[in-house]
This record gives C-alpha cells, structure tokens and sequence, in this order.
C-alpha cells in the first residue's frame, strides 16, 4: 500500500495564502535556547517535522518543551548530555547546529556529522574553523565531532571564505555566551541570521551588524529567556506565489515581509509577472505567457538556491529557453528527470540547467527526491493535464505546514491517497 499526493491540473490558482513562520528560522533559535537556563516562548511556530524533530533533539539535551497551538515555551535548566549520536542528527542536517550551544554552555560537545537532503556536498569545515579560533580543541574521528573548551571560548575575528548560514549561527550562537567581543566577516545576510540575531540580543547579548556583511557580538557570561515571534517563511511564500504564476492565477501571500524575498521579486518582474507590494504581503498576477529568463544562484541577497526548483517548474512553460546556473549545492537538479517525465525539456550540464519552454505539461507519477524537489512537483502537478501522482511526498512534510489545505484554498484539485498506482500510469501506456 502506497501513500501518495494526487493533483488534478489546469486549474488558475487565486486567493490569498497565510504563510506560516519560517522553518529555517525557527530551527536554529530552538537550538539556541540551550544557551539559557530560562524559559523562552515561541510564537507562529510552524507544525513541521523538522520542527518536531529538532524538539526531540533538544529534550535530549535535558530541555522542558510544551506546545500551545503555535507556539513553544521550552526551557534548559541544565545541560543532561554533551552528545548528539549520528541516529539524532542523521534526519535533520541542521541538527549538527546544536555543537555551538552545547560546547559554549557545557565546555564540550560530541556530535556526528550532519544527515539531511540529497542536494550535494554541504562541508562543515567552515563551522569547525571558526569554533576553534575561538579556543575550541576540535577533533573528528569516525564520523563525529568531538569539541572540548575546558577553560571556556574565546572571543575572536573569523573571516569565513564563504558567507555560510550555518556558520554564521553557530558562531553568533557560540559567541552570544562568550564575554568580549567577537566579530564575524563575510557574514550571511539572510532574513534567518538576522531573526537569529534579534532573538540572542533579546536574551541579553549586544548584535551589531546582522543583515551586513560583518556582525560584531558582545557575549555574556550568561543570557536569560525571551518571547520571539518567528517572521514568514520565504521560500514558503515563494512556493505559493509561482503556483500562482505557473497556473495564470493572481496569489497573494500575507505575512510576509517583501525585502525577504530578495532578488527573487526581480525574477518575478522579469518573468513578466505582475507583482504587487504591501507591508506584509506580495500579490503575483499573469495574464500573458511567461518569459524566459537567466538566473543564478547566490546567498542573500541574491536569488536562493531554495527557490531555484521551484522557479524552475514554472520556468518549464515559458515561451523560450531559459537558463539557471546553480552555485550553492551541486547536486540540486535531482528534480529534473521528474519534470522531464511530465514532459519538460530539461538538460543538465555540469551546474547550469537549460530548460526549453513546453506548451504544456503532462500529469505523471513522479517521486519527490528532497524538500524543494517535490514542491516543485506539486506546482507542475498544478498546471499539468491530468492527474498527478507524488510518491515520496514525506519531504514536504518538512517544510510545509497544511500544504493541501492552503492549496486547496487557492482552488487546487490536491488531495492525499493511499492505495496502489495502476501500473500501466506507471509505464506510461
């Protein structure tokens, strides 16, 4: 018996979607609550299973965690263990952001080496670099990480050769709970270190500078609790406004700050998508055919790699040769063979990926590799002729909260199955 996402396309998505908090957000500010002994709540908490996941991981670690609808109150009165073992974090690969938190509050921290998506090689080197400018003694034996700072971290200068998310967290995690100034160059910008940011700054460090490209933090010697309301999720909105814009629909997506989307309001506009702006919200339209384009991936705030599978579907119907060069991870195409089988006309050279406009998409059992992969199916499920059947739909669960139910909403045919596909939709007969 299989579980499955069915999608009957063609229909013109319209409406207004509320995004819900930002995962990539809401991941990193529940690891750094292991810094404090006090209680810190979190609102507009997405109900994900990165989400549920990360939660187990910090109850590992001795923290007190209840749920109030949307949101979280979890406290740390101490640490009950240094170590996360590979079968905590091999689900999750931003569970390996706990070692920061846990050697800075415990003095030393074992942790495997990160699991997660399928989308390429994401080293770690960076993190472990900066830890240990800092005093940290890093040392990697089968698969873990063992770090140790008997006499505590130190404050330091750590120029990152490149603006990793990651490491910008842990550093400014680790940083946040050691005395004197610590300054972080060539920094990420994105939305999700800065959130970061103002949640340790409310917990009694001094931030200068996130959203730049050098971030200085005063650490304490010990940081207190907080309330945090967690901001949108970008690459959620973005996920709802090009159903809107690969099915010739009008979208709107309300909470959501606009200058969260960085360059990706740029590809809109250069789709020839009509894009409307509010304080908290971003409204797509098309009525004409969509453009091709040439975009590339970069960090913030250039256009996220997140979005570019996604971009990429819509990308399938437009009236020529598009191309998208892909920077950040070099295993992110996964998704391509699945929207060939749709009939999309995708190659793959190297990092660039030329998609050559179709008329139309066909509806198809297709299998979802990864997170944004299988967003991606969904929206060429959307637009496509006939059914669509989605296996390995589990990723979506992820990253997206009430996935059918906001689709549905927006006037989607999408619905959740169980049963066996008939084997000749399977051949293609």
């Amino acid at each position: 018996m299989s579980e499955y996402i069915e999608i009957q396309g063609g229909a013109a998505l319209s409406g207004c979607v509320r995004i819900g908090g930002a995962k990539n957000a809401a991941l990193p500010m529940l690891m750094a609550t292991l810094l404090s002994a006090e209680p810190i709540t979190f609102k507009n908490v997405p109900n994900l299973a990165d989400v549920s996941i990360t939660i187990h991981l910090l109850e590992h670690f001795g923290a007190e965690v209840s749920f109030h609808g949307d949101t979280i109150v979890t406290s740390t009165p101490r640490l009950k263990a240094e170590e996360a073992s590979y079968s905590l974090v091999k689900a999750l690969r931003a569970s390996f952001w706990v070692l920061a938190p846990i050697l800075a509050r415990g003095g030393a921290a074992r942790v495997a080496l990160p699991g997660g998506d399928a989308i390429g090689t994401r080293p770690v080197d960076i993190h472990l670099d900066g830890l240990a400018k800092m005093g940290a003694d890093i040392k990697l034996k089968h698969g873990v990480v063992y770090a140790t700072a008997p006499k505590g971290l130190r404050p330091a200068e750590i120029t990152f050769p490149f603006p990793s998310v990651g490491a910008t967290h842990q550093i400014m995690m680790a940083a946040s709970l050691t005395p004197g100034r610590t300054i972080i160059r060539n920094a990420a910008r994105e939305p999700e270190v800065v959130a970061l940011a103002d949640m340790l700054s409310a917990m009694g460090a001094k931030i200068y500078g996130a959203g730049g490209r050098d971030i200085e933090i005063e650490g304490r010697s010990e940081l207190g609790g907080g309330e945090i309301s967690l901001i949108g999720d970008r690459i959620e909105a973005a996920t709802y406004l090009l159903a809107g814009v690969i099915t010739g629909g009008t979208v709107t997506a309300e909470g959501i700050r606009p200058a969260h989307l960085g360059g990706f309001l740029e590809v809109l506009s250069a789709m020839g998508v009509t894009v409307a702006l509010g304080e908290n919200s971003v409204t797509v339209s098309r009525s004409g055919k969509i453009l091709p384009i040439q975009v590339t991936t970069a960090p913030f705030p250039g256009f996220a790699t997140d979005i570019q599978a996604i971009l990429m579907a819509a990308l399938t119907l437009a009236s020529g040769t598009s191309t998208i060069e892909e920077t950040i991870f070099e295993g992110r195409f996964g998704h391509v063979p699945e929207l060939n089988r749709m009939g999309a006309h995708i190659q793959v050279q190297e990092r660039i990926a030329t998609i050559e406009g179709v008329e139309s998409l066909s509806g198809a059992p297709v299998d979802g590799g990864d997170i944004r992969g299988a967003a991606a199916l969904v929206l060429a499920g959307l637009a496509a002729q006939g059914t669509t059947s989605i296996f390995e739909h589990h990723h979506l669960r992820r990253g997206y909260e009430s996935l059918e139910a906001k689709l549905t909403g927006l006037g989607a045919s999408i619905s959740f199955k169980h049963g066996e596909i008939d084997d000749s939709l399977a051949i293609g007969c």
